[in-house]
């Protein structure tokens, strides 16, 4: 392994709160010990594929020109309730250490997010933001609230996590806090966030893939092989001009504004990256944690910080958690044919709160509430066949759905 800075040394990086000491957050947030029932099903490869159908599918559909022997399958879903009582569904395998990671990496999540609720200085910073600032997220950001993208970035980095867990067979990481930590002295982090678009990470996460491989680097860690960087590249690059095309031809054949041009194909259709859209031709687009800002004078990029907090977190609360596996599979069906509640535990952002809103409600259903936190549904149904046919629409879409308890 890379020698890595001490915590509270880290280069470049001001006393700033929650994530400028690279320390796990404090005990206050991590609930403690909990004891926690999950559940296993083995994912099914399509006939003569190691991919699942929806596998297949969104890799022909979304993920050109990726060619399928670059992706690894998860060999299992695992399904629990949080220690919050939010439902879960993620995947594990065919490397170890398997459902430990997606159940940890979810009690970081929520440690975090329940630390940033309680930064004062964060709220205060957010507060002062001017018209202008919040003029320029609402027309630039899928999540213009700065505490949600913080939120929601604090979950990508588990989606992170956990997909690589698929291929942790490919590193020399025995536990899983030493590839949680092998991960971050690899910049692995850093690399899907710079390299990868959102969209590809946050339906790979769904759907049990990754479209990656490891090759030994120097010092101990990892890193893709030349061609899974190039393909990544390519996808991204495939992204960007399919999201410039659309916007060119609804803006000079169907005369649309660029704000309707966004409407119709980001938030009514979900067929292109509002973000790539608006960039200018030529541009690349830019993860905006990894850009370095200056605060008092001292200079830091917002990364770095929240992935040594996250990683060191996750290694902490795996001395915290306690799994048991339970009996049977898992239950996905609503039977009782009142029920208008249920959970999407993929949901995990504005854009997906728009897309299955705009599905349910293109099948006549009403949505009455959805909590992309809390992953709580409230939807209207005529009958319990047509509640059935809107959730198999919504787990087309890449998304589970799971039942009350």
């Amino acid at each position: 392994m890379t020698a890595r800075p001490r915590p509270g040394s880290w280069p470049g990086w001001p006393s700033l709160g929650l994530f400028g000491s690279g320390r796990p957050v404090g005990a206050e947030f991590l609930g403690g010990e909990q004891d926690i029932g999950y559940r296993l099903a083995p994912l099914a490869p399509a006939p003569g594929s190691h991919l699942t159908a929806s596998q297949q599918r969104y890799l022909s559909s979304f993920m050109r020109p990726c060619p399928e022997a670059l992706v690894t399958s998860a060999s299992h879903r695992v399904t629990w309730y949080d220690s919050a009582g939010v439902p879960n569904v993620a995947h594990c395998g065919p490397s170890s250490p398997g459902p430990v990671v997606p159940i940890a990496a979810r009690e970081t999540t929520l440690a975090l997010w329940r630390a940033l609720a309680a930064d004062a200085g964060l709220a205060d910073r957010i507060a002062r933001l001017g018209p202008g600032d919040r003029a320029v997220l609402e027309a630039t950001t899928t999540d213009a609230e700065p505490l949600e993208i913080f939120r929601i970035g604090v979950e990508a980095t588990a989606r992170t996590l956990v997909q690589h867990a698929y291929i942790a067979g490919q590193t020399p990481y025995g536990t899983p806090a030493e590839f949680a930590r092998g991960l971050r002295d690899s910049g692995v982090f850093a690399v899907v966030a710079g390299t990868w678009y959102w969209e590809l990470q946050a339906s790979t996460f769904r759907r049990g893939m990754i479209p990656v491989s490891f090759v030994p680097g120097p010092g101990g860690t990892v890193r893709y092989p030349p061609e899974a960087a190039a393909m990544l590249r390519a996808m991204k690059e495939a992204t960007i001009a399919q999201a410039h095309a659309v916007m060119r031809k609804a803006v000079t054949e169907e005369n649309l504004t660029v704000a309707e041009a966004v409407q119709k194909y980001y938030h009514d259709l979900d067929l292109i990256a509002k973000q790539y859209a608006l960039l200018p031709e030529g541009e690349q687009p830019r993860c905006l944690a990894q850009m370095t800002h200056s605060v008092g004078g001292q200079r830091f990029s917002v990364q770095p910080g929240v992935i040594a907090v996250y990683v060191e977190t996750f290694a902490r609360l795996l001395d915290l958690v306690r799994l048991t596996l339970l009996p049977g599979l898992p239950e996905e069906e609503v039977t009782d044919p009142e029920e208008r509640t249920f959970h999407i535990p993929d949901m995990n952002c504005k854009h997906c709160r728009a897309t299955i809103t705009a599905l349910l409600e293109s099948m006549g259903a009403p949505v009455a509430e959805m909590d992309p936190v809390t992953k709580r549904v409230v939807a209207g149904f005529g009958t319990v066949a047509a509640r059935e046919r809107a959730f198999d629409a919504i787990r087309d879409a890449g998304y589970r759905v799971v039942p009350p308890r």
